[in-house]
């Protein structure tokens, strides 16, 4: 049975960090229709004043976020010590697990176009350790299609195996089509699977879908992606249907409110890391 559109969602405009100005198209209001995905954050600018004042140090707990610069430059910091970057085409996994600061740059670039995820985690790795890993281009293979390229992310794709989640399967694709190009993917029926048009219009599951939207898929084996007049790229994501509570605040998601509140406890008595450590602010 092919896969049929549930739900679409453009978002809405605002700010976050130090004033990046993005487009969140998943929120606390998508919880339950997109689980296990919590958040997705839409940039897409070529004036560096959007964007460059970045995400000032901040903690998470709970989560896994998920950063994909196709266009532009990130670069991360966190109170493991860890100080990477990644640009054009590469991803920044980061595992907030027990507890983890960490701030994200953003310096000015031709284009600054991407997404980032939150992934969220199950109750019983909550509290898993902190960990960060970036995939670089080079780690990250290009699978050509008759008409069109599939960029292997994350997970698998038809026998490839790319950087594999440890807590959640994860399958990530960046599919680029040619016009008039289709591909279709075949699905495990159990899981939750969602799309999103980060380039140009496309069909999806026989519907057409605009630019920067986000769309869940219903139940099935198989969905059959195809571009319009012009070429389309959209970033197929596909997980496990947690389907537990969810008690979200700010930068923590945890699954009970009393977990939420210990979780600003931690972070009020300087308990939030697994072993607290001096971190230069600058």
């Amino acid at each position: 049975m092919e896969r049929r559109i549930k739900q679409q969602l453009n978002g809405l405009r605002t700010q976050d960090g130090a004033g990046v100005n993005l487009v969140r198209v998943l929120g606390h209001g998508t919880v339950q229709e997109f689980d296990p995905i919590l958040m997705l954050d839409s940039f897409d600018s070529t004036n560096p004043d959007d964007y460059t004042a970045g995400f000032p140090m901040h903690p998470h707990r709970g989560i896994e976020t998920i950063s994909y610069i196709y266009r532009g430059k990130m670069t991360h910091r966190d109170s493991l010590g860890n100080e990477d970057s990644i640009a054009d085409g590469e991803i920044q996994w980061m595992t907030a697990g027990s507890g983890i600061l960490h701030e994200e740059k953003l310096p000015a670039s031709e284009r600054m176009l991407g997404v980032q995820l939150w992934l969220n985690l199950p109750a019983k790795y909550k509290m898993v350790t902190p960990a960060y890993h970036s995939i670089k281009s080079a780690e990250i293979e290009e699978i050509t299609l008759e008409n069109g390229t599939l960029r292997l992310l994350a997970g698998e794709y038809e026998g490839r195996k790319g950087f594999i989640s440890s807590y959640l399967p994860l399958d990530y694709y960046d599919i680029h089509l040619n016009p008039h190009a289709s591909i279709v993917i075949h699905t495990d029926r159990e899981r939750s699977i969602m799309l999103f048009t980060l380039l140009g219009e496309a069909i999806i599951g026989g519907e057409l879908i605009p630019e920067k939207t986000a769309v869940k898929l219903s139940e099935g084996d198989s969905v059959e992606i195809k571009a319009a007049d012009m070429s389309a790229q959209a970033l197929f994501i596909s997980s496990t249907l947690l389907a537990e509570p969810v008690a979200w605040g700010g930068p923590i998601v945890m699954n009970t409110e009393d977990e939420l509140q210990k979780a600003y406890t931690d972070l009020n008595q300087g308990t939030f890391l697994l072993k607290e450590m001096s971190y230069d602010d600058e």
